[in-house]
């Protein structure tokens, strides 16, 4: 699969990946709609967003992701974060979306999670 520059969709164990960049803000959060409304058409409803090499995420890719959980939820599906570090997890603990967004530590937790058991904060 393809997606717009800089959120590439790839298919692990038959789950959609989007993996994003070191930022997401502004300039980009468009692309991760994009990328994020490309995964869960090929989810069956579930996808792994990989925020693994994520430092920075502004209020722009917050409502990006919060609008793709949303989506995602309605149609009974599930989004799943893997946030291994601390920096990027500080700003979903502040926004208190840590509780909100489904997150585990790695991608192979995220990948082995069965679709329908709830992921509870690291």
């Amino acid at each position: 699969m393809t997606a717009e520059a800089g959120f590439p969709v790839e298919m692990v164990s038959g789950v959609p990946v989007v993996v994003v960049p070191e930022e997401i803000d502004i300039t980009n959060a468009d692309n991760l709609r994009a990328a994020l409304s490309e995964a869960a058409s090929h989810g069956q409803g579930r996808f792994v967003v990989d925020m693994t090499r994520t430092q920075f995420c502004d209020t722009a890719g917050l409502h990006a992701l919060v609008a793709a959980h949303k989506r995602t939820r309605t149609g009974g599906g599930q989004l799943l974060l893997v946030m291994p570090g601390a920096g990027v997890l500080r700003i979903f603990e502040i926004t208190g979306l840590d509780q909100v967004i489904p997150h585990v530590a790695s991608l192979e937790e995220a990948l082995a999670r069965p679709p329908d058991a709830p992921a509870q904060p690291s």
